[in-house]
């Protein structure tokens, strides 16, 4: 067997020590006030970062909702401005049928004048007068 310096009693009362150590230096630095300044600063810091986000999410909200009524109304006067367009389509329409009404009347008008011309002259030459 080799001679072992420290045995193991002394390697387990090193190992309770700094357990102890290490204890007391957390319970140390648990109670030191700087940091409950620190806790204290990152908290108010969280907090003013909460109050930002907030107050950012009730501008975006408020963006979108100028947003989205801005698209109503360029909605509304684009269906007003369609409705227009097809009341202005349908009365150059109409006005078109009547025109080409009024072309066709006139017109069978002229071919009548034209038969009853032709109608006559054909009387005219069988009576010879």
């Amino acid at each position: 067997m080799s001679f072992k310096l420290p045995d193991h009693n002394d390697r387990q009362a090193a190992a309770a020590a700094a357990k102890k150590a290490m204890l007391e230096k957390f319970r140390a630095a648990s109670t030191d006030p700087a940091l409950e300044e620190k806790r204290a600063a990152r908290a108010a810091i969280e907090e003013a970062r909460k109050a930002r986000e907030a107050e950012r999410a009730a501008v975006r909200r408020a963006r979108e909702a100028e947003l989205e009524a801005q698209r109503q109304r360029e909605a509304e006067l684009e269906a007003k401005r369609r409705s227009e367009i097809e009341a202005e389509k349908a009365r150059i329409e109409l006005e078109a049928a009547e025109a080409q009404l009024a072309l066709e009347a006139e017109q069978k008008a002229a071919r009548d004048a034209r038969y009853a011309a032709r109608k006559a002259a054909k009387k005219e030459r069988r009576r010879g007068y």
